[in-house]
């Protein structure tokens, strides 16, 4: 009989989840960045190995929302752990030992599926820390998503928890998300590589035109920030860094589609984006609705 379910990898900023769904996909899916917050929407990727088929579902950190961006942040977080048929609550091992999951993204009531704990970046912790860990919590898996050690055996343990069921999807499917939503994806990662600062996180890409009948692939890509000061720096002297931008990003987009593209980006303001949700809707980004709405 095979198994197949959907597995949510849940946990605080920069614990390490964008690289264990890159990790177990065997693939780059999901951006990474040191900054915290770089995941802001929920990311699929699916694994099919023999007779197990893992659709893992990433999401944005968990953390106190400050304005509506975070709302949303927070909500598509909170449904994927209601979809989900096993829970991996990440942590950073080099943090110690982790507050539970129910206080970690403050949940009114408890998680129906099984919780895994997972303790990431065990390669940057001492052994003495390491062993202190292990006795605090001796159920969790011990992982590094970067280096893939633990990784294996945890891949074992989650295929035992998934309900008997045939594949949901085809197995040569790596995700159920477009191209399109990859490629802004990829933009506004190398945007992140590339500023410092505040900037980053005033930075929003949507892709406006994807015209495959053209060769090379025509993509028009549009960089959004809340201010014009932001739209000076993302450009740089005489467009030098929207360039640097633009070529690396073409690079990544080249090695994702498997052709030749034609990435035609461009910044533009978009006043207060974070805190707008009619603004937030118009990006892309689920919005969750106000209560008693």
């Amino acid at each position: 009989m095979t198994r197949a379910g959907i597995v949510t990898v849940v946990g605080r900023p920069n614990a390490g989840k964008s690289t264990l769904l890159n990790r177990i996909v065997g693939q780059k899916l999901a951006i990474t960045s040191p900054k915290p917050q770089s995941t802001r929407d929920r990311v699929v990727g699916i694994r099919s190995e023999g007779d197990v088929q893992m659709i893992v579902l990433d999401t944005p950190g968990l953390l106190e929302p400050r304005y509506a961006l975070h709302s949303a942040m927070r909500a598509t977080a909170l449904a994927a752990l209601r979809d989900a048929d096993v829970v991996l609550y990440l942590a950073d091992a080099t943090e110690g030992v982790p507050v539970p999951l129910a206080e970690a993204a403050a949940l009114e009531r408890p998680v129906r599926a099984p919780v895994l704990l997972v303790l990431n970046k065990v390669d940057e912790v001492a052994p003495g820390e390491l062993d202190a860990l292990r006795q605090a919590c001796p159920d969790a898996h011990l992982v590094s998503a970067l280096r893939g050690d633990g990784v294996e055996a945890l891949l074992a343990t989650l295929a035992a928890r998934l309900p008997e069921s045939a594949f949901l999807y085809p197995e040569d499917e790596v995700s159920t998300q477009s191209v399109r939503f990859f490629v802004a994806e990829l933009v506004r990662e190398t945007a992140l590589e590339q500023l410092s600062d505040e900037v980053p996180y005033s930075v929003a890409c949507a892709v406006e035109e994807f015209r495959e009948s053209r060769t090379p692939l025509y993509i028009r890509a549009v960089l959004y920030v809340e201010r014009e000061s932001q739209k000076r720096i993302l450009i740089g002297a005489k467009g030098a860094r929207i360039r640097e931008i633009g070529q690396a990003a073409r690079a990544k987009v080249e090695t994702l589609v498997g052709t030749s593209v034609y990435l035609d980006l461009w910044v533009k303001v978009l006043p207060n984006w974070r805190r707008d949700e009619q603004a937030l809707r118009r990006l892309g980004y689920a919005v969750p609705a106000a209560p008693g709405a």
